[in-house]
């Protein structure tokens, strides 16, 4: 063997022995906080815990996840279900050139800059600690045994050599991300600050390892389902409070609920701005069927189909008024989700759609829309062509007013709840339609 050939090898054992240290360091995290189910011996059934939509961002100078090149982004995610083994998934959805990850992290979270001693493991992906996403693609890191309770806030650290031309984000995170100086932070439990964002970038899903009779619930739809309006930092939007409902006892099988609302997002048209999505029929593959270990879908989604057009966003038409969407346009489209979603096994829960009369945004409310809302929900709790319907209307209606949100729950907008309209909402669905 020659002196070069030896040094290859060498190199390589310790690579693989560093990588073990490694692996032994996050077990030790898993002995203290996992469930009692090995990561070793329980079934290999990944679900998602924690999911997000993935966008193309908006022009924005002052947007700090657009100038992460040569810096270290770190972001948090709230896993509605816990597990002994953790991975994570990215994704380079609309971006138009390959995304180099220099490193990557993941640890268990303490405030936004930080996370707690001793849980920091380094993702790998392919046994590669630096990976090139294409453009379009995701990728899934291979397994750490990182072990996290349920409702606990995971943190992952990127570092990204270069700058990225397109990149993919999710607008409204609504937990602070921190970018740092230039330079690769990811080792750190603390890091320094440049910068902050509410957005997240590249992160696409968190999944555990979950035995075989978990189920993953994903909630899909527009703002109301993202929590526009809902305290920051407090994970207080209807799928994470409809999560921590499941989780009381008594104890069964885990049951996850992940996120998959877009602010402004509509079932029949991508948005007037990038941020507002693809869609609904355009994302649902991705974003609810691509989802691991999805079970059940609650779709609450189409009031920005009728409320768009006509309406206005800082001066910026949303929708053509003169090519209104009618309750019938949103039925068809709440039909070919439903046979889509049928149609992979997956049980769909439909809800009304809610009032919305006295909405700020310029031209969003008119009477006529109003009875289109009223006829779309009409057919949604008579039609039985949901496994189950839950009445968000009813829940949260003015009885005085019904065309309107009563005042205790509503927004100064009038059009998103507040975090107590939000929890009545995820009160109103009777946990039996979930099994």
């Amino acid at each position: 063997m020659s002196g070069g050939e030896r040094q290859v090898r060498i190199g390589a054992h310790l690579r693989w022995l560093g990588g073990l240290l490694l692996a032994c360091a996050c077990c030790i995290v898993a002995s203290v906080t996992a469930p009692s189910v090995s990561a070793k011996t329980a079934p290999a059934h990944w679900i998602a815990a924690w999911a997000v939509s993935p966008e193309a961002a908006d022009p924005d100078p002052d947007e700090w996840l657009l100038k992460i090149g040569g810096r270290t982004v770190r972001e948090r995610m709230h896993v509605s279900v816990g597990g002994a083994a953790i991975r994570v998934q990215l994704s380079n959805a609309f971006g138009k050139a390959p995304v180099q990850i220099g490193s990557a992290t993941i640890g268990l979270a303490a405030a936004p800059a930080g996370v707690k001693h001793g849980s920091l493991c380094v993702l790998t992906f392919g046994g590669r600690g630096a990976v090139t996403l294409p453009p379009g693609a995701p990728i899934l890191s291979d397994p750490v045994p990182l072990g996290i309770a349920p409702d606990t806030d995971v943190s992952l650290s990127l570092y990204l050599p270069n700058s990225l031309t397109t990149p993919t984000i999710h607008a409204f995170g609504f937990k602070q991300a921190i970018v740092t100086p230039p330079g690769d932070f990811t080792r750190a439990d603390r890091v320094p600050s440049a910068g902050t964002s509410t957005a997240s970038v590249l992160v696409n899903a968190v999944l555990v390892r979950a035995g075989p009779d978990a189920k993953v619930i994903v909630a899909f739809g527009d703002s109301i389902t993202e929590g526009v309006e809902s305290a920051e930092e407090t994970d207080r939007n209807w799928p994470a409070d409809l999560a921590r409902r499941l989780a009381k006892p008594p104890h069964g099988p885990a049951i996850a609920v992940v996120n998959a609302g877009i602010a402004g997002n509509r079932l029949l048209a991508d948005g007037p701005f990038a941020s507002l999505g693809a869609g609904g029929l355009a994302r649902f593959d991705r974003d609810v069927l691509a989802i691991a270990g999805v079970t059940h879908v609650v779709l609450e989604e189409g009031l920005n189909d009728i409320g768009f057009p006509g309406a206005s966003l800082n001066g910026l038409p949303l929708a053509d008024p003169s090519r209104p969407f009618t309750a019938y346009d949103v039925i068809l489209a709440d039909r070919q989700i439903i046979e889509r979603a049928h149609a992979r096994g997956l049980k769909i829960i439909g809800v009304t759609l809610m009032p919305f009369e006295g909405a700020t945004l310029p031209g969003y409310y008119a009477e006529a829309k109003e009875l289109q809302r009223q006829a779309v929900n009409a057919w949604i709790r008579t039609s039985g062509e949901f496994d189950a319907v839950v009445d968000f209307d009813a829940a949260l209606r003015d009885p005085a007013h019904p065309r309107r949100l009563q005042s205790r729950y509503a927004s100064p907008d009038n059009l998103h709840p507040i975090d107590a309209g939000y929890q009545a909402m995820a009160n109103a669905i009777d946990l039996s339609v979930l099994q």
